[in-house]
């Protein structure tokens, strides 16, 4: 497949973060910073465009998530109904959350003091309308109700949670009032246990390169979950299809699909290359690959203060 992205010029700055991390990435030795996300979120994901529905569903193969939008209860004294959750920034919330809590094997994430504090801490732009933006997208997440469903052979697993279960605040639309910034967070114990147990390690530096799309962090989190699970002498076979199914439903034709998607599946190729994926004439061919991160070179980070 091709990969020149770079190919304009000037390159934007979306392009030259993905190529100096695509750099980083081809030079890095042996130990990889490394966050971690939900198997099943790996395979199955929040919405990547706002939806007017209260629920929307997501499935893949064995694996499926209902999520639900909820109410969080207002200083005013009344009950404020939340959107789903939704794009790419609930989903760098999430696997921040999921990183911290699998490192530091506790319930409870420490997000900072403020907004601007945990906006810097994601990598996110700081300028003042993104403020916004990000705290409606905060507390849609924090109000969702999550129901997971994994199958495995015979055997089947529901978990319903709330992936966050305790957020003590109401986002201020300022950055002025830091008391109404909760600080810390707390993780529901269903979520938490199973998270602990279905774990998919990352590499830091591609999150980072990919955090302007959601479709790029989707289709990564998928390959890094799925290319080292395919048998040697067995490559699989997608249809365009089926790759529409799975990550294209908010798109009505088929050929705007493929054209975003190749285009996606470009830049998240760049930071992982390790992965063997061949464009055929019907679908994409995956070739069992190393993950983008082994567990021989995870570096975890840790605050011994904590």
């Amino acid at each position: 497949m091709n990969l020149n992205l770079f190919n304009q010029s000037p390159i934007s700055n979306i392009q030259k973060r993905t190529l100096d991390a695509a750099t980083r990435i081809e030079q890095q030795e042996s130990i990889i910073d490394v966050e971690f996300l939900h198997a099943v979120m790996c395979q199955v994901s929040l919405p990547r465009r706002h939806v007017d529905a209260t629920s929307f569903e997501r499935t893949n193969g064995l694996s499926s998530i209902l999520i639900e939008s909820g109410k969080l209860w207002h200083p005013s004294g009344q009950w404020i109904d939340q959107p789903l959750p939704s794009g790419a920034k609930p989903r760098l919330i999430l696997t921040y959350i999921s990183s911290q809590a699998v490192k530091n094997k506790k319930r409870t994430i420490e997000i900072g003091h403020s907004t601007r504090e945990f906006l810097q801490t994601l990598g996110l732009d700081l300028s003042g309308h993104e403020y916004g933006r990000f705290q409606k997208q905060m507390k849609a997440l924090a109000a969702c109700r999550t129901t997971i469903g994994i199958a495995n052979g015979t055997k089947s697993l529901t978990i319903n949670t709330q992936p966050i279960e305790k957020f003590e605040a109401w986002c201020s639309p300022t950055d002025n009032q830091r008391t109404l910034w909760p600080g810390t967070i707390e993780l529901s114990e269903p979520f938490f246990n199973s998270l602990m147990t279905h774990a998919v390690p990352l590499d830091k530096q591609a999150i980072g390169a990919l955090k302007h799309s959601a479709l790029c962090l989707d289709i990564y989190a998928w390959l890094a979950h799925r290319l080292h699970r395919i048998p040697k002498k067995n490559d699989l076979l997608l249809t365009w299809l089926q790759l529409k199914n799975q990550f294209g439903q908010e798109y009505k034709h088929q050929g705007s699909f493929n054209r975003k998607f190749i285009n996606s599946l470009k830049q998240v190729l760049s930071v992982y290359p390790n992965a063997r994926i061949e464009n055929v004439d019907n679908g994409l061919l995956l070739k069992n690959s190393l993950p983008p991160v082994q567990k021989t070179k995870f570096l975890i980070s840790t605050n011994i203060n904590k």
